[in-house]
């Protein structure tokens, strides 16, 4: 272990979990599980079952997105510094994703929103990886109904990288591997579940990888399974591959410079006025 790692032993978390933002986030997440879910069990007379309706659900996540955020605010998790730190963070992920942008799905935001998720918390990780990834596609132009399902997916990448175990021990090669795992694993499983949000429109009608409204859902989910292996799983593949290699080159100076920023920044210290 390195002198400046015995430091890091124990980290400050600068977004708490309240009460609100924990609701704001647990309503968010549940209607997030239903609007990618619906074409797997949507029955042939429910509205939802046409691929026409399907935008109406979307526009609903993005406001829900945000209030997660506004609840954070709200319940005293972040302050201002937590706010600048968050900014920061989220510019050099936006930054990031046009370096990768239409190349075999090669996406280096990735590494960064794990490293940041694992270090500054879940309750941060969340916000970061949302506000990340509507940062970046007003900065590409990638503004659509799949942004709002962008911004929940990187949102739950990000937080699982903070509810990661070890978080207040595991230092060294041990937490570059796990990390790395979870980084290949995360990148392949935002594929998996991004796919649903297009797969009933996109994918055509009448074909072997078509969704069929009322369908069995064993017959559905094997369509969508094969749709997966011929349009995304080649995108996927070297997004995980990247994530990881990235994590093992670089993992360990990000991670210093990331528990040396927050350490210095004192984001728990009690803010005290005088007279």
């Amino acid at each position: 272990m390195r002198a400046g790692d015995a430091d890091d032993t124990r980290q400050a978390r600068p977004v708490r979990l309240g009460p609100r933002a924990a609701a704001a986030l647990a309503l968010v997440s549940a209607t997030g599980v239903v609007a990618f879910g619906w074409p797997l069990l949507a029955g042939t007379d429910s509205g939802l079952a046409h691929s026409a309706d399907a935008p109406w659900l979307f526009a609903l996540l993005l406001p829900m997105l945000l209030a997660v955020v506004a609840a954070t605010l709200a319940d005293g998790g972040m302050d201002a510094k937590a706010v600048a730190m968050l900014g920061v963070l989220a510019a050099a992920g936006a930054a990031l994703r046009p370096l990768g942008a239409g190349t075999a799905g090669l996406q280096p935001m990735f590494f960064l929103m794990v490293l940041a998720g694992r270090v500054l918390g879940p309750g941060f990780g969340f916000a970061l990886g949302s506000v990340t990834m509507f940062a970046s596609a007003l900065l590409t132009g990638g503004v659509g109904p799949w942004m709002p399902f962008q911004m929940l997916t990187m949102g739950w990448l990000t937080m699982g990288a903070g509810l990661l175990p070890g978080a207040d021990a595991l230092r060294g090669r041990g937490e570059l591997a796990m990390l790395a795992a979870y980084g290949a694993v995360s990148s392949v499983l935002y594929g998996l579940v991004m796919n649903l949000q297009g797969w009933p429109y996109i994918a055509g009608l009448g074909t072997g990888i078509s969704f069929v409204p009322g369908d069995p859902l064993a017959e559905n989910l094997g369509r969508y399974l094969a749709y997966v292996l011929a349009t995304s799983l080649g995108w996927d593949l070297p997004r995980a591959v990247l994530t990881t290699a990235l994590v093992l080159a670089f993992g360990g100076s990000v991670l210093r410079a990331l528990r040396r920023a927050t350490r210095r920044a004192a984001f728990d210290a009690p803010v005290r006025f005088d007279p």
